[in-house]
């Protein structure tokens, strides 16, 4: 591939790989520290050889991207703080897990759950002992008391308690999202219980939210109402937990999220309008450095104002190359910029590369840049609007080329009039934007006048509006669409080829693309034959029973929810969706299942199982049966016991003691999660 001959690329290539490496294989600091120490005097060595004898050497070349595979491992062991002796998990894994005295300060506030409010926080004591690291903080939410601001400090008794992986198959695992924030574990406190501490520190993040917390109270004196205030702070500085489950969907639905996420199209917009305006400093003597000193200084500073997410962080670090080489009058490619911008992040912040919004921005601006001009060149409008209207439609449709494997794999639904809403919205979203500011400046200066208030609010509202009507044209959202891993390779494979095809239409590039269809037609075979076949799932559900009998591509699924439980049931669905299972039937749970030659007996809170025909492999407790299980262990003589969520607890606890003793395997779904039976 051409842009392989780009040198940055490839070493970003490296990089990537390297931090892949690292995060996967457990490789400890001081061991990475050494090789990459050695690599770089080998490099520094091969270097001196070569240069006094005015040669090239393919070794030279080798060690370099050894040296970045392993700044990469580096790299993510050194932002790890676990790996330095002050992390708190070394205090905490010294002795007995129990309560104790923790100081923290808060980091950031994310958004509320249900029952909790949730808060990421650095740990800075334990017992009076210094210590770093950061843990997740659930608060259980009261109307009466304020929520906590960043950088408050705080003193609390409380037990770390470990993040547990999904119970359930297919399932969100959060743990893992969270271990790529070097998250490990939460504390669940009381407010009644935090002592406040007072604290002069001030940290960047502290100091954006306390600006983001002055603008919020000016603009509340204006009426604006909780969905339009919560837009304007997605759109205009980065923050989306206000944001309701009701308008946060309906963008979702209509394939206008990325709208709401500070990205490169906002920042983009802002270094437009920023350059427009910064423009007669080009006069001045060393203008041009003034001026792109200026427009860097403003960009950091919304980037650190939206909180320094990884898509802002993302745009503006990439637009900051394209400012100082534009403004300093440097030739660029944007394809060497997007890789700079991206080893650079990095560098700083290894792990977004597992970051979804992340991917996602890179893939979409790849896109855009690769197959736009092959798009827009099919037509050319006499017209400026409707050429401005034209090329959006290119623009979101070579983004969709980019994005919708990777959105499938993560989201598994497809918004098929996503062009609608981009054609309206992105147009307009510059005048939005510039509005905004203006709004915000004369809001914080006192100076705006209530009718450009209302005007901004009723703008928002109608977009609002009109996304919603779109989001409800349910015909044409496709959700629940099953796409693996291996969908996603392949498919980005046929993308790649069939665009080399466009670009150059011969007989090599006709071969590729239609090897790849071939190669994509074996994934479909390779899926088909590789779906589970015939097993029986005692999936985890609090509180009730939720059993599933899978065979020949459909479940029989088997429950004790009421309707409304049922229709908002999240666990089959992602099942199904995880396995490819098209059919679903539901029946009443029976007493007795035969799967194949194993049964497995079911004893409910009756407490029932009077039956002499068969000895069960397997025996399911539900609903908190009150029976002597080393009676029925001693009749039945089963090889497995299981107890699901419907049991109590102290129920649960002593059926355990009881099969440790008696060395029977005992399967807890709320600590081990679902069982799985193959037959």
């Amino acid at each position: 591939m051409r842009l392989l001959n780009f040198a940055i690329i490839k070493l970003t290539f490296c990089l990537i790989i390297g931090i892949i490496i690292g995060y996967l294989i457990d490789i400890s600091l001081q061991l990475s520290i050494a090789l990459t120490a050695i690599l770089l005097i080998l490099l520094a060595v091969i270097y001196i050889i070569t240069h006094k004898q005015f040669t090239q050497s393919i070794w030279f070349g080798l060690i370099t991207f050894f040296v970045t595979i392993s700044i990469g491992v580096l790299t993510t062991n050194f932002h790890n703080q676990k790996n330095f002796s002050n992390h708190y998990t070394h205090v905490i894994s010294a002795e007995n897990n129990h309560l104790k005295t923790i100081t923290f300060r808060v980091r950031e506030v994310l958004k509320p759950g249900n029952f909790y409010d949730k808060y990421v926080i650095d740990i800075l004591e334990i017992e009076g002992k210094q210590t770093t690291g950061k843990t997740l903080l659930n608060i259980q939410k009261d109307s009466l008391q304020n929520p906590l601001k960043v950088d408050n400090v705080f003193i609390s008794k409380a037990e770390f308690k470990n993040l547990i992986h999904p119970l359930n198959p297919h399932q969100f695992d959060y743990k893992n999202y969270l271990k790529k924030k070097y998250i490990y574990h939460q504390l669940f406190i009381n407010e009644d219980v935090l002592f406040p501490v007072e604290s002069n520190t001030k940290t960047l993040l502290g100091i954006a939210d306390d600006i983001r917390q002055h603008v919020n109270d000016k603009l509340k004196l204006y009426h604006f109402n909780p969905d339009e205030l919560a837009i304007i702070n997605a759109l205009l500085m980065g923050q989306r937990q206000d944001i309701s489950d009701e308008v946060y969907t309906s963008y979702t639905n209509a394939g206008a999220i990325h709208i709401l996420a500070v990205s490169g199209l906002h920042v983009g917009i802002i270094l437009i309008i920023l350059g427009f305006i910064l423009k007669p400093i080009e006069r001045l003597k060393h203008g041009k450095l003034i001026k792109t000193i200026l427009l860097l200084s403003i960009l950091w500073s919304f980037a650190l104002l939206a909180g320094l997410s990884a898509s802002v962080t993302r745009a503006v670090t990439m637009f900051s190359i394209v400012a100082i080489a534009i403004n300093l009058k440097r030739p660029t490619n944007i394809f060497n910029t997007l890789a700079i911008s991206i080893f650079v992040i990095l560098l700083f912040k290894p792990l977004f590369i597992f970051d979804v919004g992340f991917q996602l921005s890179y893939l979409a601006v790849f896109a855009i840049v690769t197959i736009d001009p092959l798009l827009y060149c099919i037509w050319k409008p006499k017209y400026w609007l409707t050429n401005v209207f034209w090329h959006t439609f290119t623009i979101t449709i070579s983004a969709q080329f980019g994005i919708i494997p990777v959105s499938l794999y993560y989201f598994h639904q497809f918004p098929s009039l996503f062009f609608i809403s981009n054609l309206v919205i992105i147009p307009g979203l510059g005048i939005i934007l510039g509005f905004g500011i203006l709004v915000i400046l004369l809001a914080v200066l006192n100076m705006l006048p209530q009718f450009l208030a209302d005007v901004f609010g009723h703008v928002i509202y109608l977009m609002n509006s009109f996304v919603g009507w779109v989001s409800k044209q349910e015909a044409f959202l496709f959700k629940d669409i099953s796409f693996s891993l291996l969908y996603v390779l392949v498919s980005y494979l046929v993308i790649i080829t069939f665009v080399r095809l466009l670009f150059k239409k011969n007989y090599l590039n006709l071969k590729l693309f239609l090897s790849a269809i071939l190669i994509a037609q074996g994934a479909l075979f390779f899926n088909t034959f590789n779906k589970p076949s015939n097993e029986f799932i005692v999936f985890h559900k609090s509180r009730n029973s939720l059993l599933g009998n899978l065979s020949n591509n459909k479940i029989v699924i088997a429950n004790d929810f009421d309707s409304i439980t049922r229709a908002h049931n999240k666990i089959i669905k992602d099942y199904t969706v995880g396995n490819h299972i098209k059919t679903v039937l539901e029946d009443s749970i029976k007493p007795i299942y035969q799967l194949n030659k194993k049964h497995l007996l079911i004893i409910d809170s009756l407490g029932v199982y009077n039956i002499k025909s068969i000895n069960p492999e397997y025996i399911l407790l539900r609903q908190s049966p009150k029976i002597n299980l080393n009676r029925l262990i001693d009749s039945l003589k089963p090889k497995q016991i299981i107890a699901d969520g419907s049991n109590y607890k102290t129920y649960i606890d002593h059926w355990e003691n009881i099969c440790e003793k008696r060395k029977l395997p005992f399967h807890q779904t709320s600590k081990k999660g679902a069982f799985i039976i193959n037959y």
